[in-house]
């Protein structure tokens, strides 16, 4: 499928898959959607709140440009946080597209060399980005995810659920709900009725929170029991 590189309305770039006009990220602003969905309503909410995770233990589902990631190792450093980075990855994205994203330039040129690192280390090896942050990004499908009470934070980055829906199945978020710790939380930025509904089959409590830029709402979703 054709590959487009786009900038989005806030001057960020992403991956457009012109087939399905789909995106990696928001048209309405990449690193926008990425500070609001998965670092205030994922890192720093469950930070503020579950400060006993030392270190935080995240899983990304769609480690794709590694946009997320390079937030979090950012914002992490900035809270004073240690943090442990899964990013799982079917279809890892092209050197030659990384090298055209802008995210160090537009988020922080000190850090910039850290999101090549993030691209140019193993796969399969957990690797140090920096003191505070390792980093392992896994190249496999989503339903081959076989962690059991690993994580306390899910980034729930897939494709949306009009091109990919069986990445939204109930199937995938039970293996979710069995991968988070009690009171971990998921956070996506999807708020279609039937995610939701997905979510609260497999014992998530859901919530709908304020959407970013473009979108209304989004979900988070809390694992408060075992069972």
């Amino acid at each position: 499928m054709k590959r487009n590189i786009i900038t989005t309305a806030d001057g960020s770039k992403t991956i457009q898959i012109e087939d399905w006009n789909e995106q990696y990220h928001s048209i309405h602003g990449a690193i926008n959607e990425a500070n609001h969905v998965f670092l205030k309503h994922g890192l720093l909410f469950y930070s503020q709140n579950k400060l006993e995770a030392k270190p935080i233990s995240i899983l990304e589902i769609g480690f794709g440009t590694g946009l997320n990631s390079f937030l979090t190792l950012i914002e992490g450093e900035k809270q004073s946080l240690n943090i442990d980075y899964v990013g799982v990855e079917a279809y890892p994205v092209l050197a030659k597209e990384i090298e055209q994203l802008n995210y160090g330039e537009l988020i922080s040129k000190d850090h910039a060399s850290m999101f090549f690192e993030m691209h140019n280390i193993e796969w399969e090896k957990p690797t140090y980005i920096s003191p505070d942050f390792k980093l392992e990004k896994q190249q496999k499908f989503f339903k081959d995810i076989s962690d059991i009470s690993k994580y306390n934070i899910v980034y729930f980055d897939a494709f949306g659920a009009r091109v990919q829906p069986d990445l939204w199945s109930e199937e995938i978020f039970e293996i979710m709900y069995k991968a988070l710790k009690l009171n971990g939380v998921l956070v996506t930025y999807s708020a279609k009725g039937s995610v939701r509904r997905a979510m609260q089959a497999v014992g998530f409590e859901v919530e709908r929170l304020p959407g970013p830029p473009g979108k209304r709402e989004m979900l988070r979703a809390t694992k408060h029991s075992t069972i």
